[in-house]
């Protein structure tokens, strides 16, 4: 299929609670597991009359129909760093059981994580 050809590698971001030294709890992002997805970017006449007014870019993510991405999961495409949160639900597109089309979408948003949420190196 012609979409499969546009895949690219990416990485679900873990979200893990962490000691913070202080006697509480911080979250921290750390790569997980590798996917292939295809990341569009919605050139709607609507996103782009938001995106003038200080919207966050849009996205749809296509991935095929075993990466169930849920609502706020978080993935980082390999290409170029850029993070991506997820914005709906991985249930609610996803090709039937019958189809050929073997895919999932979701929609998404380019997101930075938070500087004291992101993992830090030691090196």
């Amino acid at each position: 299929m012609l979409w499969e050809s546009m895949l690219e590698e990416a990485n679900i971001l873990d979200k893990t609670s962490v000691d913070d030294g202080r006697g509480g709890q911080t979250t921290i992002y750390k790569v997980g597991l590798s996917i292939l997805a295809v990341f569009g970017f919605d050139t709607s006449r609507e996103s782009r009359i938001a995106e003038q007014a200080n919207a966050v870019p849009r996205y749809t993510i296509t991935t095929r129909s075993n990466v169930n991405l849920q609502y706020h999961d978080v993935i980082q495409r390999k290409r170029d760093g850029q993070i991506f949160r997820i914005t709906s639900d991985g249930n609610d597109n996803v090709s039937p059981a019958v189809s050929s089309l073997n895919m999932r979408q979701v929609e998404a948003e380019k997101w930075e994580i938070p500087a004291d949420e992101r993992e830090q190196s030691n090196g």
